[in-house]
């Protein structure tokens, strides 16, 4: 099991049960709409969701995630910085958003091998797996091949 090295914010979010969200880097326009009503379906039902939220796409969900009261968990794929970004700062406080992290400070850049590393710990940590979309040639379908938690795709 991959470790958490650091992380900020309310550490029991990791007692929920939680589906991660991965996407591949280029999406078809026609996924990107049924991505944004997932995150807001997520949100609405109270589900916690654990992501690297490091793609555009991904952003986009954070984005919509962080309007509502349910709990995050922010996955780098480097180490935390010293300040928490602004967009963030308020759902920390309110003990709904956990930043964490497999590396130290040290690791200042997101690499391919840290990505993946990032991404086997949320795989790791979730429940349940959603996809946004899967390049047939991306990283993931590497990933997730062998994978024997729940795998739902949106299409």
């Amino acid at each position: 099991m991959t470790e958490i090295e650091e992380h900020i914010g309310n550490y029991e979010i990791l007692q929920h049960p939680k589906t991660a969200f991965l996407c591949s880097r280029k999406v078809p326009a026609s996924i990107v709409l049924k991505c944004y009503d997932w995150a807001i379906e997520q949100r609405n039902a109270g589900n916690c969701i654990i992501s690297g939220f490091h793609s555009q796409i991904e952003k986009d969900v954070l984005h919509y995630l962080l309007k509502g009261k349910q709990p995050i968990i922010l996955v780098l794929a480097r180490g935390l910085k010293d300040k928490v970004d602004p967009e963030l700062q308020a759902s920390v406080e309110q003990g709904r958003l956990l930043i964490i992290t497999p590396f130290d400070k040290s690791i200042k850049r997101v690499t391919e091998a840290t990505a993946e590393v990032r991404n086997k710990l949320m795989i790791e940590l979730a429940d349940t797996i959603t996809v946004g979309y899967l390049n047939p040639e991306g990283q993931l379908v590497n990933l997730l091949n062998g994978i024997k938690k729940p795998i739902m795709k949106i299409e």
